[in-house]
């Protein structure tokens, strides 16, 4: 059995201890092991998986992975230190605030020889998947992609395009190298309302 912690309980890090918890059949979930989740706040067990301090996760033999699901701006520095460890990591998208840190923790997992692996699970869904078969051999004309939520605490997730960033990473996805050409943002702190609006264009404009 492959050891994990999940280092998170949002709503991301709850799933995965309930998918850990309850593996499907004759997937590789099987095989792993959950023992236990990591949170700032005190929750003593959920579903059974018991609470664990980082510094336990970081030093235990019996943990071979940690499940990264955090605020964005943390991701970096967690990783960081589960490499150290000499874990392999799987962490939510974005892995990081940066390119430059992107590639430095690229580059550390290589030299410790650890997975790091970052996912966005979003493109995995059958509905991803029915819009990506549907744009399939089509030129892009023009198009919009306006999504909305509460206002979020920047520091712990970043500026607002990190919010965002999921989705502009399905446009890369489904339409490839997009160049910004303008972004504007609006706020009204009064009314606790935010709005960045940005236009991109395609490879061949």
């Amino acid at each position: 059995m492959f050891g994990t912690v999940v280092v998170g309980v949002g709503i991301a890090g709850l799933a995965r201890i309930r998918d850990l918890m309850n593996p499907m059949p004759s997937s590789p979930s099987e095989h792993l092991k959950l023992f236990g989740f990591v949170s700032r706040r005190s929750f003593g067990n959920i579903n059974e998986a018991k609470q664990i301090s980082l510094e336990d996760a970081l030093r235990s033999k019996e943990i071979h992975a940690a499940f990264i699901s955090t605020e964005n701006r943390t991701h970096e520095e967690t990783i960081r230190m589960f490499l150290e460890a000499g874990k392999h990591v799987l962490v939510e998208y974005p892995m990081a605030l940066s390119a430059k840190a992107a590639h430095e923790l690229w580059e550390m997992a290589e030299q410790k020889g650890k997975v790091l692996h970052v996912e966005h699970i979003e493109l995995l869904t059958e509905e991803y998947k029915q819009l990506k078969k549907e744009v399939a051999g089509k030129d892009l004309v023009k198009g919009t992609l306006h999504f909305t939520g509460s206002v979020l605490d920047e520091n712990k997730t970043g500026f607002p395009a990190f919010s965002g960033i999921a989705r502009l990473t399905w446009l890369i996805d489904l339409f490839g190298d997009l160049t910004v050409t303008s972004a504007t943002r609006e706020k009204q702190k009064d009314k606790n309302y935010s709005r960045m609006t940005v236009h991109f264009q395609t490879a061949n404009k």
